[in-house]
This record gives structure tokens, C-alpha cells and sequence, in this order.
């Protein structure tokens, strides 16, 4: 709202102080209503809409308290502003404590008037600012947003409508790009935490040595440039969220500090001495094996059971291939409108391609090629030749010598086991060993390699990094 403009509503019984009222603030540009009693003003309240009401407290019949009580009760979006006498200043401050934004006392001067009006509109303005941008972060984080028919993303929907609405400590694991953070954001903004921050915390791109200030803030010279108190994130996150990314990264000193703060939400600054309390709701995030690193001495125990209170792992994009058209064409809608270029669609055999591919950058890395393809291509069709190459579908290489055509035939269920054998086997000595990158080669699921290799009774060394 510009300063000046606004539907203001006036409530007094002095008919001299209730003229001065609206011909100062109509002089400055604003539209006025008077109402000479409380119970008048109490029904242009209810029945019309204004930006504020100006209202004296002591009326005849119905009260300023009775008309804020309706106003703070019906439209808490509005404020008003209580007039009052000198001997009722006390009453004025109950008002306030009731949900007033401020009080004038008689007689009423013409410019503190207009102050006071103008920071009351600012006020509302801010407020309801404020509540469409809390809108716009829930429609935008809302369980809708989070694309994805595939099986797989749907056990996770079902997980985050569960707990979404509860306290409970929330480990989320998954490849890098998958999108665990969307989930994080989701979950805060569709619980009762909503109206609270969701304060994030990446806990692999701060320094070690910078990470316990980060978090638990330090006191005035506690150290070296501490020149200054400094809230840390756990103290902003009271009455919302703190999200903790990349939690394997962190420290064995910082992952006892943590261990407490999940047992009893309390700590002290670096340097302080006064314990702090908060009421948080932590939800952290990996994209490393925390069981692994237990096993290995690398993570503590202890924090890692209870940090899994609740997991929830979300699947790669190559084991959600039904899901890849859909976010392929979402995407490439919604940046064709951010970047003001011409709505592009994707050839079915574009599509195919797409799906085809096994995505070791995950949602993040397909997201940026549609941002690509947004931006560069020119006409309103991508079909597979505006594709960066390594989409392409790649010609079958000849079938070698020895696996010509015999004169008396051959059995075909033996060579194609065989040949997969075969391609699995070099699959696996090209990636070390690691299942989930040799799955990749062959655009396979991790699960469905791991069967072939069952079946086929296929046995490999133990690989250096996780299998």
C-alpha cells in the first residue's frame, strides 16, 4: 500500500473532534467514514472493509474494547489506533496489551496523527506481505510440488504426509541432486512449525572450525575477533526448523555437541557460561551411507540413532524412469515462463532419450538441462538433435567374429546369458567394483543388476568404495 492512501475508519461521540480527524487525514490523501456512537461503528465494521480504525475508547453503549475485541477476533489484518483522555492513559495500555497497535491521547494532535497512522499502515502492509510470501513458500514447498507418480517417490510422499505434522526427527538420505532438501522445506512448511523460520545449515561448505560458532553462536570475546555476541542458527530456528545438510561432514568434537542438543535442546555459546534452551525441530540430510560410517569409526553411533528417527531415503532419478517425462516437460514449462521465451515441447522420441539416460547428477542435473534448452533453443520443438550428445542413442556396435552365425544354429538363450555375463563382468572391472556405478553403465537399477548377478551366479572382489 503507498503511504496515503487507505480506507480509514473514525469512531468518536465529540462531533468537533471527530471533523478535525477526517478533514486531517482526507487532507493527506486518505478515504474516511465516521460513525458518532460504538454500536454504528461496530456495524460499518462488520459490513465493509478498512485498512484501520481510529476509535475512541470510552463510548456510549458499545465500548473502543468491544470494537477492538471484534476487530482482532474478525480482521486481524487491520489495525486500530485507540484515542483517549489523559485519565484513562491506564486503559489505553490494557487496550494495546489487547491487541491495539497505539493510542493518541486528547487532544489529538494533527501531525503525531499522521505518524502513527502511517506506521499502523506499514505495519499491515508488512504484516501482509509477510503472510503472502508464508503462502507462496507453502504452495511452492506443498506435497503437490514434489513431482512423481513412480512407485518409488509415492512410498516417499507417504512417509512425509505422516510426519510432516510431528516433532520427530528426520533423517533424509539420498544421492546428491535428488531433491532432499524440497523435501525438507515440504515437511517444514506443511506443519504446525509453518509460521516459525526453517534455518538451513550446509554443513560441508563451512569450515570446521567455523561450524560451532555457526550453530551455537559465541559470546563477546570468546575468541580472536569475537568482537562481538553472535546468535548462532539453533537460537534463530526457535519455534520452527533447523536443517542440517551434508551431517556426515561434520566433526567427531561438533557431533557430541549435537548429541546433546537433540537429547535435551540446550547448549551454551562458545564462551558462555549461561545455558540456552530452544524449541527446534531438527531434520538433517546425507548423501553418504551413515550406517557404513558407523561401521567404520567415522560417525558416532549414538548420533546416528538419533538422528534415524525417521528416515526417509529418496530414490535416484534412474529408479523413477516414469517420472523422468514429467518432470522433463514441468521443468521446461516453468522455464519458458521464468525466462520469458517461447513455450518449447519435448518429441516423444526426445522423451525417450531422456529416460534413458541414467542421470548421475539426479533431478538437479536434469533440471539444468531444461533450464538449457529453455534458453538456447529457438524453435517451440526439442527433439533429440537439440540434445547434448551424450543423450543420443548409440548405434549397436557388429557382433564380433566369434559370435557369427554357426551353419548349425545355436542356442540363443545360452549366448544372450552369455553376452550379458559378459558385459556385466566388464561393467563391474571398468567401475572398481562399485555396484551402483556399474548399474549405470548398463542403465540398470542397482536392484536389478544385483539380481542378474544372482542368476547368473556372478561373484566379484570386494569393492573399495560401497557396493
Amino acid at each position: 500500500m503507498k503511504s496515503g492512501s487507505g480506507s480509514i475508519l473514525v469512531i468518536d461521540d465529540d462531533p468537533a473532534l471527530r471533523q478535525v480527524l477526517q478533514e486531517v487525514l482526507e487532507s493527506a490523501g486518505f478515504e474516511v467514514q465516521t460513525a458518532a456512537d460504538g454500536e454504528s461503528g461496530l456495524l460499518l465494521a462488520k459490513e465493509s472493509s478498512f485498512d484501520l480504525v481510529l476509535t475512541d475508547l470510552s463510548l456510549p453503549g458499545v465500548g473502543g474494547m468491544e470494537i477492538l475485541q471484534f476487530l482482532v477476533k474478525h480482521h486481524p489484518e487491520c489495525p486500530c489506533i485507540i484515542i483517549t483522555g489523559f485519565g484513562t492513559i491506564k486503559s489505553s495500555v490494557d487496550a494495546m496489551r489487547s491487541g491495539a497497535y497505539d493510542y493518541l491521547t486528547k487532544p489529538v494532535n494533527p501531525t503525531e496523527l499522521l505518524v502513527v497512522v502511517e506506521r499502523a499502515l506499514d505495519h499491515r502492509r508488512l504484516k501482509w506481505e509477510n503472510l503472502q510470501l508464508k503462502k507462496q513458500l507453502q504452495r511452492r514447498y506443498g506435497f503437490a510440488n514434489i513431482l512423481g507418480k513412480s512407485e518409488a517417490i509415492q512410498q516417499v510422499f507417504e512417509i512425509i504426509e505422516k510426519v510432516a505434522d510431528t516433532d520427530s526427527t528426520i533423517l533424509i538420505q539420498g544421492e546428491s541432486g535428488t531433491g532432499k532438501e524440497l523435501i525438507a522445506r515440504a515437511l517444514h512448511y506443511n506443519s504446525s512449525r509453518r509460521e516459525g523460520p526453517l534455518i538451513p545449515v550446509n554443513c560441508g561448505a563451512i569450515p570446521g572450525e567455523l561450524l560451532e560458532s555457526e550453530l551455537f553462536g559465541h559470546e563477546r570475546g570468546a575468541f580472536t575477533h569475537a568482537v562481538r555476541t553472535r546468535i548462532g542458527r539453533f537460537e534463530l530456528a526457535t519455534g520452527g526448523t533447523i536443517f542440517l545438510d551434508e551431517i556426515a561432514e561434520m566433526s567427531p568434537n561438533l557431533q557430541v555437541k549435537i548429541l546433546r542438543v537433540l537429547q535435551d535442546y540446550s547448549f551454551e555459546r562458545i564462551g558462555g557460561v549461561k545455558t540456552i534452551r530452544v524449541n527446534i525441530r531438527v531434520i538433517a540430510a546425507t548423501n553418504k551411507d551413515l550406517e557404513s560410517l558407523v561401521h567404520q569409526g567415522l560417525f558416532r553411533e549414538d548420533l546416528y540413532y538419533r538422528l534415524n528417527v525417521i528416515p526417509i531415503k529418496v530414490p535416484p532419478l534412474r529408479e523413477r524412469e516414469s517420472d523422468i517425462p514429467l518432470l522433463a516437460r514441468q521443468f521446461l514449462k516453468d522455464f519458458c515462463a521464468r525466462k520469458k521465451t517461447p513455450p518449447k515441447q519435448l518429441t516423444a522420441a526426445a522423451l525417450n532419450c531422456l529416460s534413458h539416460y541414467s542421470w548421475p547428477g539426479n533431478v538437479r542435473e536434469l533440471e539444468n538441462l531444461m533450464e538449457r534448452l529453455a534458453i538456447l533453443i529457438e524453435g517451440e520443438v526439442v527433439d533429440v538433435a537439440e540434445l547434448p550428445e551424450k543423450f543420443h542413442p548409440r548405434p549397436l556396435e557388429r557382433l564380433p567374429e566369434a559370435m557369427d552365425f554357426p551353419e548349425r544354429g545355436l542356442n540363443l538363450a545360452a549366448v544372450v546369458r552369455d553376452f550379458e555375463k559378459n558385459l556385466i563382468l566388464k561393467a563391474l572391472e571398468r567401475s572398481r567394483g562399485v555396484k551402483s556405478q556399474a548399474a549405470q553403465l548398463l542403465h540398470l537399477n542397482r536392484t536389478t543388476l544385483i539380481e542378474k548377478m544372482k542368476n547368473q551366479k556372478i561373484q566379484y572382489p570386494p569393492a573399495t568404495g560401497k557396493a
